[in-house]
């Protein structure tokens, strides 16, 4: 662990020298949290300065800060590690029950539901990610384009923690979000992309990548 934290605190150190990004690390308790803060195992946030010369486990970055009464969570953490490519349906002709509003950021509802219908398999394989109380689900359409919009801030830090940048390449780039199609919610979900924020209408057997997303309560 000191090891990977100092090769961590090189890299950092490369990065400020650059003038890329500010480690916006402050020595006093942080009472509140930022974009770009760290979540570890154990629940606790801090900025990434501060974590690199803690004794911790990070588990996921903070990519957005709710400031909406109306939702839910003070506010959305990455996984830093993304989830392989599996079907969002193990066969179609049969809704899920998730949200097929586009705007909305019921993505732990929605995976939720999906893990209900007992065909997802999916849904099965993000709810073997959860431990230390973190429960990992399928970000929505809604929370993946919050997600996109940090996408080159937060790579920076994923790559120094050692986990999977989000990617950029148009062919690499295309993950599931829970959001089922309204009007064809039986048979195809939402793919997005974190290259420029498109989504398409996919058949929900088809296998592809997602990234498991945390909510801070």
């Amino acid at each position: 662990m000191k090891i990977i934290k100092k090769l961590q605190s090189a890299f950092v150190a490369m990065v400020l020298v650059a003038g890329a990004t500010s480690c916006e690390c402050h020595h006093e308790e942080v009472a509140s949290f930022r974009v770009g803060h760290v979540l570890c195992t154990d629940g606790s946030i801090m900025p990434f300065c501060q974590y690199l010369k803690s004794d911790k486990e990070a588990i996921g970055l903070i990519f957005h800060v709710n400031t909406n009464p109306e939702v839910s969570g003070r506010g959305y953490a990455v996984y830093l590690n993304t989830v392989p490519a599996e079907a969002f349906a193990s066969e179609l002709g049969e809704e899920q029950g998730t949200s097929t509003d586009v705007g909305d950021f019921e993505g732990n509802a929605n995976t939720y539901s999906m893990y209900s219908s007992e065909v997802s398999p999916l849904a099965e394989k993000v709810f073997d990610m959860w431990k230390y109380g973190q429960s990992a689900y399928i970000p929505s359409v809604g929370q993946l384009r919050l997600l996109q919009e940090k996408k080159d801030f937060l790579n920076q830090r994923i790559e120094a923690l050692g986990g999977d940048i989000l990617p950029d390449d148009p062919e690499e780039c295309w993950f599931w979000s829970s959001t089922e199609v309204d009007g064809q919610a039986a048979d195809k979900a939402w793919l997005f992309s974190m290259h420029n924020g498109a989504i398409q209408e996919t058949p929900k057997t088809q296998k592809h990548l997602a990234r498991g997303v945390i909510t801070i309560q």
